[in-house]
């Protein structure tokens, strides 16, 4: 429930709103507020729990695409690392045959200098190899900051930087798991 700060019901009503920015309606959003599985960026979440409760969502909402973080979480954080470990463990591990037309994708985390050079990256994504690239327009950069700004608990000097200079708000490879 991103309780890192005791902050729990403030971070629930932001995704909230957030995702109404993206039109995304609150029927469609799920917190999982887990006694295991605390908001702490120091612990790793134990994979074959969240394995479990990740195939129990898919399932019970008929999901057809997931998009996770690689190994790295794109930010190093220790829960997107454990989200992505869990993720490979349900497809890999326990040979979870997604529902039919079901699929995997995973968001490639890449270097510092190229984390920040927003648009420019599209030039160096675009020559590399991957599965799926995804280039936002304008319009949808926006929208996409405008959504980012609704996390006001979480919105730290960095994450300013984030939302002027991040490639992640315009471009993002990503592979088939």
């Amino acid at each position: 429930s991103g309780n890192y700060y005791n902050q729990g019901e403030i971070r629930k009503k932001e995704l909230e709103q957030s995702c109404w920015v993206l039109g995304i309606p609150a029927s469609d959003v799920t917190v999982i507020d887990h006694r295991d599985l605390p908001d702490d960026p120091a612990v790793e979440w134990d994979t074959q729990l969240l394995a479990t409760l990740v195939l129990e969502h898919i399932k019970a909402k008929s999901i057809n695409l997931v998009v996770t973080f690689d190994a790295g979480g794109v930010s190093g954080h220790a829960n997107h690392v454990s989200l992505h470990a869990a993720v490979r463990y349900s497809v890999c591990t326990l040979l979870w045959v997604p529902p039919r037309g079901c699929h995997v994708l995973v968001l490639e985390s890449v270097n510092l200098f190229r984390k920040y050079i927003s648009f420019l990256d599209v030039l160096i994504s675009c020559l590399l190899p991957r599965d799926a690239l995804f280039i936002l327009t304008e319009e949808e950069t926006e929208q996409a900051k405008r959504a980012m700004r609704c996390h006001r608990s979480q919105l730290l000097w960095f994450r300013q930087l984030y939302l002027l200079f991040s490639r992640y708000l315009v471009v993002n490879s990503l592979r088939l798991l």
